[in-house]
């Protein structure tokens, strides 16, 4: 096979306009894989089709047909001007070649303008999620601070809890502020509460053994850092901690005491 014969015939620009059938198009196809002549011919062809529809103003719609008769059928002293073959080998297809380039563009562009809109929102989906974490996190260290002040100070009463026979190896912490009627539960020594199951907070005195529910713990789970804050307007000489049902108990499961503790003065 002659190769300039080839890419002279017309072949390649039915090919680049999508007319070939398929056998045909595998077959030009491996000629531009094995002949780099025939692969820059088509690049040629394609580069002259953009071109050729650059120069069309897209406010002023020209048809393939008038384009056509303009080239082929210019009066010039009432003879028709040839055009030798290298003008025609591509303005004969131009139409089609120039529509589906056209159509590609235009599906590229409108796909391209869609990505960047993904990843605009993703950016900023991702930067408001930033930004509440960070928020989150100046809150945490806010709330850190103050009961880090309050634990610290003098007035705040310290009472340790112990595990007992239904959690050994469990303990917490209570710390009571009388003049706000306040305590706050330090709980990272208990163990997660099995499911349907809560902690419960119970304000003790000791003669006659009174107990008094403070409420329940039932965000244990959620809460990273373990500390809790109830009310407590009792004349409090102990506390202790018990596992109940979710929702909690009228009174304390003695089977189900995790934690226990008196005040030192007692």
């Amino acid at each position: 096979m002659n190769i300039n014969d080839y890419i002279n015939s017309g072949i390649l620009e039915l090919y680049v306009a999508g007319k070939l059938s398929e056998t045909e198009s595998i077959e030009v196809y491996n000629l531009m894989l094995k002949h780099p002549e025939v692969l820059q011919e088509v690049l040629e062809i394609e580069a002259s089709i953009v071109k050729l529809t650059a120069s069309v103003s897209p406010k002023k719609s020209i048809s393939f047909n008038t384009i056509k008769g303009r080239l082929n059928n210019t009066p010039n002293n009432g003879k028709v001007i040839s055009l030798n073959k290298s003008n025609t080998k591509w303005i004969n297809y131009s139409g089609w070649a120039a529509a589906i380039v056209l159509a590609g563009g235009l599906l590229w562009t409108i796909d391209q303008k869609s990505t960047l809109e993904d990843q605009i929102q993703t950016v900023n989906t991702e930067k408001d999620f930033i930004e509440i974490q960070m928020e989150n996190s100046k809150t945490d260290l806010v709330e850190t601070k103050n009961l880090l002040n309050i634990i610290r100070d003098k007035s705040i009463i310290n009472i340790p809890l112990e595990g007992q026979a239904a959690a050994p190896g469990a303990y917490a912490t209570v710390y009571w502020d009388k003049k706000d009627d306040t305590v706050y539960l330090d709980l990272q020594g208990l163990p997660e509460p099995p499911e349907g199951k809560v902690y419960q907070v119970w304000s003790l005195t000791l003669n006659p053994l009174t107990p008094t529910n403070l409420g329940t713990i039932d965000d244990f789970i959620k809460d990273d850092n373990k500390i809790f804050t109830l009310k407590n307007t009792n004349q409090s000489q102990a506390f202790g901690i018990t596992l109940e049902p979710a929702g909690g108990s009228q009174s304390p499961t003695l089977e189900q005491l995790y934690t226990l503790g008196a005040l030192a003065s007692l």
